[in-house]
């Protein structure tokens, strides 16, 4: 088995940005109390922006990002009972009820606090005023803000990692063919420069991205994987740029993007040359600028995320076919790495092989299977038209069919799933079935996977997850 890839040392880091001041917004309809504020909040570090009515705070919070809402609970149209307060206290909470707001009162009115933390106000203080306890109050409630952030960003995380991302994989390979690649990762992978991965299904692309964010200078930040080419309309900007509670009918809350979750790190881009045009118009700006909306909302996001995109497809001429767009190829493929079909290194078949024996026999409590002689030659007689992916399928079913501590040819079952398929339905098991009417349907329909969903009474993103876990190539 080969060594890990090593990595290049990287550059010194840049200095870290000044973090920017937290944003507090005053709601209050008397122009004396805001410009007081506002000095004081301004003394302190922090950046203010003010509105004099609930309608006029209401606009700001759809517009701009803040961290606190600071508010007051009587207006001019109702200078006594809060009402007006309490319905915009009411109106903010469902619009981010992570928002902090502390909320102010010149009547000393207990009731009036109680009921106003009762609606979700975080903290109140009284007019007038004492400048200490209200800039504690607020420094306070901007911290806890700052950590109920952190904690969903967290649980995103965590999501996404409960959804099947694992640990940094390991690049086996000792070929001729795979050295130029090795050295290409080693050199472009510190650059933070997005970077195109191209090859067969079934190659190790997300192997290859994974160990380009490892060895970059982002690898302590998160590295977040998505099918961009199995994303429905419907379901695409959600995905990638997030949503807001009640931007549609099944948004029961907020949600963060894959690029918010990216922030810093790495996002890759699976299946880049499948996504429609009309996806790769929003995906575009995106790159273009480092800003996003949620869908539902008008506020800008900022990013800094380095994109690693992957595809089976000639991008070339699917843009000489107007099916991909020539700007967003440029922003995408700064640095391009082509990977080689498993047939074109097949000096690494043995390490490959043994490598996968070696993890799936720890996973399933056989450590000490090993490959016969016999299963070697096979190995490397096979054609593997699902390249490394099928490869490791391949080993791990052998592995799990094996009677004793040694894997036969037999046990690898590789005669029945040649290029051309079995002769004889009955001969076949269930899952090579499934890739046999999978592949004679993207026959009948040229590798168009639209029209073989159809056929086939499945959903593009079902057939396209079919697609990958075969290794079926060819498709567009």
């Amino acid at each position: 088995m080969s060594e890990p890839l090593p990595t290049a040392s990287p550059p010194a880091a840049p200095a870290p940005a000044a973090a920017r001041p937290s944003r507090i917004l005053i709601a209050d309809d008397q122009a004396d109390v805001l410009e007081a504020l506002r000095l004081l909040l301004k003394r302190d570090g922090y950046a203010v922006v003010t509105a004099q009515s609930p309608a006029g705070a209401l606009a700001t919070l759809e517009s701009e990002d803040v961290d606190l809402v600071l508010m007051d609970l009587n207006y001019a149209r109702d200078t006594t009972s809060g009402k007006e307060g309490m319905d915009l206290l009411g109106r903010i909470r469902a619009q981010d009820a992570a928002l902090p707001v502390v909320v102010m009162t010149a009547w000393g009115s207990v009731e009036g606090a109680v009921e106003a933390m009762r609606g979700g106000a975080r903290d109140y203080v009284q007019k007038p005023w004492d400048n200490t306890r209200l800039l504690a109050t607020l420094r306070t409630q901007l911290e806890l803000g700052r950590a109920l952030k952190r904690s969903r960003r967290l649980e995103e995380e965590n999501q996404h990692l409960r959804r099947g991302q694992g640990g940094l994989p390991t690049m086996v390979s000792e070929s001729r063919a795979m050295q130029p690649i090795r050295r290409l990762i080693e050199r472009v992978a510190p650059s933070g420069a997005n970077v195109l991965v191209t090859g067969e299904h079934g190659t190790g692309k997300e192997v290859v991205a994974r160990l380009l964010h490892a060895a970059s200078t982002r690898a302590d930040r998160p590295f977040v994987a998505v099918n961009s080419g199995g994303l429905s309309e419907g379901v695409f900007e959600s995905e990638l740029f997030g949503h807001v509670k009640g931007a549609f009918t099944d948004a029961k809350g907020d949600r963060i993007g894959c690029f918010e979750l990216a922030d810093g790190g790495t996002l890759f881009l699976d299946e880049i040359g499948n996504m429609p045009l009309s996806q790769q118009a929003k995906l575009l700006r995106v790159l273009q600028t480092g800003e996003l909306h949620p869908v539902g909302s008008s506020k800008v996001r900022r990013v800094d995320v380095r994109v690693v995109s992957a595809t089976n497809v000639d991008l070339s001429k699917a843009v000489t076919e107007g099916r991909f767009r020539e700007d967003l190829l440029y922003r995408l493929n700064t640095v391009e790495l082509q990977l080689p079909p498993l047939r074109d290194r097949r000096e690494d078949i043995p390490l490959l092989a043994t490598h996968f024996l070696a993890e799936h026999g720890r996973r399933y409590g056989r450590p000490t299977v090993r490959l016969s002689a016999g299963a070697l030659e096979a190995l490397l007689a096979y054609a593997w038209p699902g390249n490394v992916r099928e490869l490791e399928h391949a080993v791990e079913r052998a592995l799990l069919m094996a009677a004793g501590d040694e894997v036969s040819a037999d046990d690898l079952l590789l005669k029945r799933v040649g290029r051309e398929g079995p002769s004889r339905l009955e001969e076949m098991t269930l899952e090579e079935v499934e890739r046999y009417l999978i592949e004679r349907a993207l026959a009948r329909q040229e590798g168009n996977v639209s029209e073989a969903a159809k056929g086939l009474g499945l959903s593009r993103s079902a057939l396209y997850r079919r697609l990958q876990h075969y290794g079926i190539k060819g498709a567009r």
